[in-house]
């Protein structure tokens, strides 16, 4: 899974059993009868599957909240000034990051590492 792969250094595969009522709970209202692959990343729980044909993950916390929204994009998607801060480097993987306050960042992939940058190409820490 494209997205799920950028995390999966620091995430753990999880059975669905260990995955907290509330989660699951979130989970399935806002994706019905959606198939999912349930990760753990450092204390909180990523759902990995595919809406509108597209590579998604969301994280939550234990007790059900929504942290945010991770979705494969192209890199031709990306705002001109991330696509600028990339400008000739062999991007391997792109996504869009929508957190729960609706602040968005996208990060690429190149060489191995996560980048994160702002709408305005500006470097974000992690």
């Amino acid at each position: 899974m494209a997205v799920c792969a950028t995390t999966a250094a620091k995430a753990q595969k999880l059975s669905t059993e260990k995955v907290p009522a509330p989660v699951k709970a979130a989970f399935e209202k806002l994706h019905p009868h959606t198939r999912v692959n349930w990760e753990m990343e450092k204390k909180n729980y990523e759902a990995g599957f595919t809406a509108n044909g597209k590579e998604t993950s969301e994280v939550y916390n234990a007790g059900g909240s929504l942290l945010e929204t991770e979705v494969a994009i192209k890199v031709s998607e990306l705002p001109a000034s991330v696509q600028s801060k990339l400008k000739g480097m062999k991007v391997a993987e792109v996504a869009k990051i929508t957190k729960a306050d609706g602040s968005v960042n996208y990060e690429a992939e190149v060489k191995g590492k996560d980048l994160l940058f702002d709408p305005n190409g500006n470097p974000v820490k992690p």
